[in-house]
């Protein structure tokens, strides 16, 4: 059986599924494919024809290479297909984006038959994805005389591929869809657990939000065919959580449009909205692909006669609905006006969703074509030696005189490309920057390694100080998703340029350290700008932004990224950490805080936390950082003493040195790097010639919060809150309770200790609480399981070595082995201590997850219903969120302890302590 006949079976098993036939990626059965319809006679070249025009993966796949030279050969007449004729084979090839593609139109633009290159040249005209083995063709020719890349240039210096585009309708119809009440994760529009199917987008569509919803949006979609159907988070935010690239790709398969006919399953321009907007990191994920995120404000706080807030017993403020939303409602928007309309009837202006970038990004059907088009213009405009013509919107550059700089204006300042020389830029510039390190992971690399292919890329940009691909998100069970899945990733990446969590030679053992943790180190530099694909990227060195993985892709292929300069709020602290309480505590506290102190308002949404943390060293700070994604902030930054970040940059050059130890560094050297880099900003900070990143004394912030750690008075809890009469208020991070508030006898099924919110300090609180847990009673019973699953290797072997690690084994009823991998998730839970292997494990979903619903004290970031448990019919699972010494206690317990069993259970324990810095963190 051939390569064609596998792909027909495979066919018919995906039509029982209710599917098409998967996009061809691979030359071998395109090779089949062609041979088929050259064959004249042959049974299969109806079908063939159409896997061919209609049903290839555009962009660098080896299919995409083997169609764009079949086609030249159509051009050139030395194949001959009736279906397919020279004209209709330039348009095909008009669609392939880049790649061959472009390399075939330049082989045909610069070939002898004047007629051939005219038409080529013409289509090389609407493309922008041509990278510098085609600019240099191009360049060379230009300087031989060649008179059709004359013309070519000249359309290039003029954007002629964006200005001839069609402009945006002024009037786009939509109709409602309320997706969920409340803050809706993207969890919900493209589940963890379904991580595995993300690369093949019409079956991972078919797990967007439910198949019910899925009937219903359908319903709306053909009943109004002249309208868009626009998603939303009624009394909430839409995409809370994650970037999730495969979340917007669910929403535009489902509303959006067809980006093009010969290109299967990717569409383009979906329109979402929530009563209060857009999660920042999901809104860039939207402007990748053309899209329109809106923020309703169609609730707001209910007000007195005087004024005030009015409030409900809980102290809450009452919200009233300004205008309806509800599903099936019909509304306007004007991109002229920039207003959202009810008919006649305006109901708010939408401004910031239609911002001339945005506009830009939403005619050329995504961000990647502006960013592509604004390097091609430079570029023929430099071979032509003229000024750049104004085409593009122009970036807004704000300059306060007299007004400091923020840490992250400092930092954008630092970074900036293509910004008037000389001039200092504030919160709200559109910037465009270079970027240091870029970091992929394992369940969304698959589709960065797509995007790379779609935009033509084939190597990383020399411009990255280095990259990363993790193998952390699908750590938890090999099983046979993950063995077609994560070779075939790590490969690529690792031909692209990246330091890959597995080697595709097998010389070096396997990694699956958390990628945050990983990229936390390979940061060595606190002016850094750091892109990652995950919501978690927020390092405690430089400024860091989670990413989709189209951002991840293009900062890889390009080492840039832009954004507006984000406003920042600034953390300080005051008072005394209590002996007994750890700094988990303290990270909740913030977010409880700054939400008392606003009346409920989250400042931090948006913005850049600017937390003053001083003392603590990038590794327990981090726990800080993380934490700030939950809070809604776009990123963070840690103000650091001298001493502090050098020792930080130290810990960090171990580590990278046992990457390159372990044989995982390139041909580049890039971690060889990456200690140079550490080492000279070390020298910088001793020598006082570049102290560490502190912002202005006369900074202007959005907010300033100041936490009170005299207060913090026992361990706080995220709590999901998941029977709360208001839906809109259930799984949203900001229910944070004192461990009193459960009077000691909240059943705990689960416990979980991991992910990216622990550091190695949480281990050895979890050794000391068994040890003396041992001596006081015993012995060590375990009422409720306990999952263990350490960051990363390096924080096991020093486990080791100090003997920590000996005593969770004492107390451990399984523990990893890397050599024998689980190949199945568990499903149930003996009251025992599980030692699993280094990775995200409950927190990711996608593979263990706890009984359905069971109740888990977890030291995770998730929250979010059905992520770390699943509801069974009678009771809501339940993730709450805590300190590693209280999800310990609660596991030894079965139950929330008390303050006082709590108190007697940490006594004499090195918990993390936290000391606010003793001067003013400024310049």
């Amino acid at each position: 059986m051939n390569t064609y006949q596998d792909y027909i079976q495979e066919i018919e098993e995906r039509k029982s599924q209710g599917l098409n036939p998967k996009p061809i990626d691979g030359a071998e059965l395109l090779s089949d494919v062609i041979s088929q319809i050259k064959d004249v006679n042959n049974k299969d070249r109806e079908d063939s024809l159409n896997f061919f025009i209609y049903n290839v993966v555009p962009g660098t796949t080896p299919a995409a290479g083997l169609k764009a030279k079949f086609l030249k050969e159509i051009i050139l007449g030395e194949s001959v297909v009736a279906e397919i004729t020279p004209a209709f084979a330039l348009e095909l090839l008009s669609h392939m984006k880049g790649g061959t593609s472009v390399e075939v139109l330049l082989d045909l633009a610069l070939g002898t038959d004047a007629a051939i290159a005219k038409d080529a040249a013409a289509v090389l005209k609407t493309q922008v994805f041509l990278y510098e083995a085609d600019t240099d063709r191009l360049e060379e020719a230009y300087k031989s005389g060649n008179a059709v890349v004359k013309e070519i240039l000249e359309s290039y210096a003029q954007a002629e591929f964006f200005t001839k585009l069609p402009e945006i309708a002024e009037e786009i119809k939509v109709i409602t869809y309320i997706a969920g009440e409340g803050d809706i994760s993207t969890d919900l529009l493209s589940p963890g657990n379904q991580a595995h199917s993300r690369s093949d987008r019409e079956l991972h569509g078919k797990c967007l939000i439910s198949p019910e919803a899925q009937d219903e949006i359908k319903a709306l979609a053909e009943a109004n065919p002249d309208k868009s159907v626009m998603l939303i988070a009624e009394r909430g935010t839409m995409g809370v959580g994650s970037s999730r690239m495969s979340g917007v790709n669910n929403v535009a398969l489902w509303t959006g449009k067809k980006a093009s006919p010969y290109v299967p399953f990717i569409n383009i321009a979906p329109i979402i909205a929530g009563t209060n907007g857009i999660s920042p990191i999901f809104l860039t994920t939207v402007g990748v692909t053309g899209g329109i995120g809106i923020d309703l404000k169609n609730w707001a706080k209910k007000l007195d006669a005087e004024g005030n807030v009015l409030v409900d017993a809980a102290g809450e403020a009452i919200l009233e609905e300004v205008y309806s939303v509800a599903t099936g409602t019909v509304l306007t928007i004007n991109t002229k006006t920039k207003k959202l309309y009810n008919e006649d009837k305006e109901l708010i202006d939408i401004s910031s969703s239609l911002t001339p970038q945005k506009v830009e990004f939403i005619k050329a059907g995504g961000s990647y074509a502006i960013v592509f088009g604004k390097k091609l213009q430079t570029f023929a405009c430099k071979t032509l030696n003229i000024d750049i013509p104004q085409v593009y919107a122009a970036s807004k550059e704000i300059s306060i005189e007299g007004q400091g700089l923020t840490a992250v204006e400092k930092i954008f300042n630092k970074n900036a490309v293509g910004t008037t020389p000389g001039k200092v830029l504030h919160a709200g510039s559109d910037v465009r920057v270079t970027v240091n390190i870029v970091g992929s992971q394992d369940t969304t690399g698959l589709m960065t390694s797509q995007e790379l292919e779609s935009m033509a890329a084939t190597v990383i940009s020399p411009i990255v100080d280095g990259a990363y691909q993790s193998g952390c998100h699908t750590a938890s069970v090999w099983d046979n998703k993950s063995k077609a899945n994560i070779p075939r990733l790590m490969k690529f990446m690792n031909d692209f340029g990246l330091i890959t969590a597995r080697d595709p030679k097998g010389e070096y053992l396997a990694m699956t350290d958390v990628i945050h943790k990983v990229l936390n180190d390979l940061t060595v530099d606190d002016w850094a700008i750091t892109i990652g694909g995950d919501s978690h990227t927020r390092m405690s060195k430089g400024v860091a932004f989670g990413a989709d993985s189209g951002t991840v892709a293009l900062a890889l292929a390009t080492g840039e990224a832009s954004m507006p300069i984000p406003q920042s709020v600034k953390v300080t602290f005051k008072g005394e950490m209590k002996e007994y309480m750890d700094f988990r505590d303290v990270v909740h506290a913030t977010q409880s805080q700054m939400l008392h102190q606003f009346k409920g308002d989250n400042v931090f949404q948006g913005r850049v936390i600017e937390v003053h943390i001083g003392t603590l060293t990038a590794d327990q700070s981090f726990t800080f950082t993380d934490w700030t994604a939950e809070m809604k902030a776009k990123a963070s930054i840690c103000i650091s003493e001298d001493a502090t970040l050098i020792e930080s940059l130290e810990i960090a050059k171990g580590r990278i040195q046992i990457m390159i130890d372990k044989g995982m560094d390139n041909a580049s050297q890039v971690l060889k790097g990456l200690i140079a880099i550490a080492d000279k900003r070390i020298s910088e900070i001793k020598s006082g010639d570049k102290p560490a990143l502190t912002p202005d004394v006369d900074a202007k912030y959005f907010a300033e919060v100041v936490v009170d750690l005299d207060v913090i008075a026992e361990p706080m809890i995220a709590d999901p809150d998941v029977n709360n009469i208001d839906v809109s208020k259930r799984y949203t991070h900001d229910t944070i309770r004192p461990l009193s508030f459960y009077g000691g006898d909240k059943k705990v099924d689960l416990g979980f200790i991991g992910s990216c919110m622990v550091h190695k300090g949480d281990m050895k609180i979890l050794a000391q609480m068994l040890k003396n847990i041992d001596e006081q009673q015993g012995k060590v019973e375990f009422k409720a399981p306990l999952v263990v699953a350490p960051p990363t290797y390096n924080i096991v072997d020093e486990l080791k070595a100090e003997g920590d690690w000996e005593i969770l084994q004492k107390y451990s009823g399984f523990e990893f082995d890397d050599n024998i991998p689980k190949a199945i998730a568990r499903t149930s839970y003996e009251k025992m201590l599980y030692l699993e292997r280094p990775g995200c494990n409950l927190c990711m979903g996608n593979q263990e997850k706890a009984a359905k619903g069971d109740t888990v004290m977890a030291t995770s970031t998730r929250l979010f219903q059905g992520r770390v448990v699943e509801d069974t019919e009678g009771k809501k699972g339940e993730s709450l969120l805590s300190s590693t010494p209280v999800v310990v206690l609660s596991t030894i317990l079965g139950r929330t302890p008390t303050i006082e069993e709590y108190k007697v259970a940490v006594k004499g324990i090195n918990l993390t302590k936290f000391a606010p810095p003793h001067k003013q963190l400024v310049r």
